[in-house]
């Protein structure tokens, strides 16, 4: 029998709403996919629906979930200044990376 690994990236996000007031991070396996469904707003009773949390501002890409989760704990524990530190090491300008997982019709 032949067995292919098959490895699903996993990503840990960073997101803002417009006025980057608001940050959220949240692990994914689809970024892309993700990404839609926050600016869908499927639940709207969630934080990132409540406070319109979906432009993209950091990612970090993850071989294993384990790994990602434990890095997600770890920022969320962070305040603002070094988590929008952290976002400046990719990201200087803070701008929005939406269009890098943009879902195109």
């Amino acid at each position: 029998m032949n067995i292919k690994k098959v490895i699903i990236p996993i990503y840990l996000y960073m997101l803002t709403n417009k006025a980057k007031t608001v940050l959220y991070t949240g692990v994914t396996n689809n970024l892309k996919v993700r990404l839609q469904q926050h600016k869908d707003s499927l639940n709207s009773d969630s934080f990132t629906s409540k406070y319109k949390v979906f432009h993209l501002l950091y990612f970090e890409k993850f071989t294993w979930i384990q790994v990602a989760i434990a890095r997600e704990k770890e920022i969320k524990g962070w305040k603002r200044d070094k988590k929008i530190a952290l976002i400046k090491t990719i990201n200087p300008d803070m701008g929005f990376l939406d269009d890098l997982f943009a879902i195109h019709s």
